[in-house]
């Protein structure tokens, strides 16, 4: 059976945090947790699981999954964030390929609880996510905060069964937050790879993933807190290009 490096990168992830790492308790042979100097409980619930605990100042969440990936002792990985957690299918899926490791990594469904409810359409189901790797055998990459774990050219990826469960927002409030947050992020990191806005673009890009997001991929059929989801995703797409177009004007 292979050894399997559990490997996490918290910030202030009191909220969750407990059911991440017992999920992992059973499946993994070590658990890594790269903090980002949390001033929460999250450093005494990682102390109460045993895990190796490190704390280092976060640059990015493609460069913090990075960086946690060369402190873990063993050549497979599982990465999860946070507020994130196994469920009981997925984690004996995992078991299985332990036991049988085929591929050079492994991708699952991440299943999104938005304000108490389970979302099952949209951006936001399936959510595929390669979280089970061999090390080595790519990097995190993507435009900050969307982060993926992308593996090297002519390896391939096979499917675990059940879902990846992961606590999104418990109100509106953080929504609306993170939205604001997230949208200052992506346009910085648009602007640093040198891309443009315009008005077309603010325009055309918001309105084309929400048609997308609530029709296409029939977010309707998640009633209220689907269509709010929805209009979230047509937000952050448009203070994001609102955002880069201030940048490159400024510039």
């Amino acid at each position: 059976m292979i050894k399997l490096s559990g490997v996490i990168i918290t910030y202030n992830e009191e909220e969750h945090l407990e059911k991440c790492l017992a999920s992992l308790v059973d499946v993994v042979d070590e658990i890594v947790v790269v903090d980002s100097f949390s001033n929460d409980k999250t450093p005494e619930i990682c102390k109460a699981f045993n895990v190796k605990f490190i704390q280092n100042r976060f640059e990015g969440y493609i460069e913090q999954k990075n960086f946690a990936l060369s402190l873990a002792n063993h050549d497979y990985i599982l990465s999860l964030d946070g507020d994130e957690a196994l469920s009981d299918y997925l984690k004996k899926s995992i078991l299985e390929v332990k036991e049988n490791w085929l591929y050079d990594g492994y991708y699952c469904n991440r299943l999104n609880n938005y304000c108490g409810q389970w979302i099952k359409h949209s951006d936001w189901y399936p959510d595929k996510k390669l979280r089970l790797f061999k090390k080595n055998s790519g990097e995190w990459k993507g435009i900050n905060p969307h982060d993926r774990y992308t593996l090297k050219k002519g390896l391939k990826a096979g499917k675990l069964k059940g879902d990846l469960l992961h606590w999104v927002y418990r109100d509106y409030k953080e929504h609306n937050l993170k939205v604001e947050n997230f949208s200052t992020i992506a346009a910085n990191a648009y602007f640093k790879l040198g891309k443009k806005s315009s008005l077309i673009k603010i325009i055309f890009r918001p309105s084309w993933a929400f048609f997308k997001a609530y029709f296409l991929r029939l977010g309707f059929l998640d009633g209220l807190n689907g269509f709010i989801i929805c209009v979230q995703t047509y937000n952050v797409t448009f203070l994001k290009y609102i955002k880069l177009y201030k940048l490159n004007k400024d510039k």
